[in-house]
């Protein structure tokens, strides 16, 4: 089974679109892991305000984090490699990632 990790900026919650202003691209993004979660593809979030210890355990997210520091988050693996840093990637990218269709 694919695994996708996505380790986001501190945020106020775990999916980053709560609050009076919704980011769209927040918005689009958990729509686009949800949809992954319907394809079969383990999904796991970590939130650096509500998670710290996710990211001071994996040794290529805090690497990410001393070279780039917050500009290098949201840090999202598949299957342990990094495949992109600094953005949120579009379902396109995910998909393909994830080995779907």
């Amino acid at each position: 089974m694919t695994a996708v990790r996505v380790f986001d900026p501190a945020m106020c919650c775990s999916s980053g679109v709560c609050g009076p202003s919704v980011d769209p691209r927040l918005a689009r993004f958990s729509a686009d892991l949800d949809w992954l979660k319907t394809q079969g593809v383990s999904v796991d979030r970590f939130n650096l305000a509500q998670q710290p210890a996710a990211f001071a355990e994996d040794q290529s997210v805090r690497s990410t984090l001393e070279v780039k520091g917050a500009a290098g988050l949201p840090v999202v693996k598949v299957n342990g490699e990094i495949k992109s840093s600094g953005v949120y990637p579009s379902r396109a990218e995910l998909s393909s990632w994830a080995g779907i269709g």
